[in-house]
């Protein structure tokens, strides 16, 4: 019977899950097929940040805890003519989600579009600089 019950969780799925982790929003871009496509597409951005997954490359212009954050980025964006997605991630990254919530409380009180460009480009440059030199 042990055996049996232990076999079983071999073929279940299974999430990492940590007490650190959160759900955090990116406001998505686009997703092109080369680097190069991405690359050209991207030009109007000063800052961005990619992942490739099943050989696509997903762009991202923000990113933030907090889901009426995620509407201010996104509306930005759209007042600039473009069309961006809000997607959920989860992350475990204390230092990253410590400095994003420093960053979302600014975003919070601010209306002004300079200012939220500035924050935008300061989370992403943050993140390249704690998350993706992790991998």
């Amino acid at each position: 019977m042990s055996y049996f019950l232990i076999s079983s969780y071999d073929k279940a799925d299974s999430i990492t899950v940590s007490k650190h982790a959160e759900t955090i929003y990116y406001i998505q871009r686009g997703v092109y097929s080369n680097k190069e496509n991405m690359e050209n597409n991207m030009k109007d951005f000063t800052h961005y940040i990619y992942n490739v997954e099943d050989n696509m490359y997903y762009t991202y212009i923000g990113i933030t805890k907090n889901k009426k954050n995620a509407e201010k980025i996104k509306d930005y964006y759209k007042q600039k003519g473009f069309d961006t997605y809000v997607k959920e991630k989860i992350t475990d990254n204390k230092n990253f989600l410590t400095i994003l919530g420093q960053y979302d409380e600014l975003l919070l009180k601010t209306q002004e579009p300079d200012t939220i460009s500035v924050i935008c480009n300061q989370v992403l440059s943050k993140y390249e600089e704690l998350i993706k030199n992790e991998y």
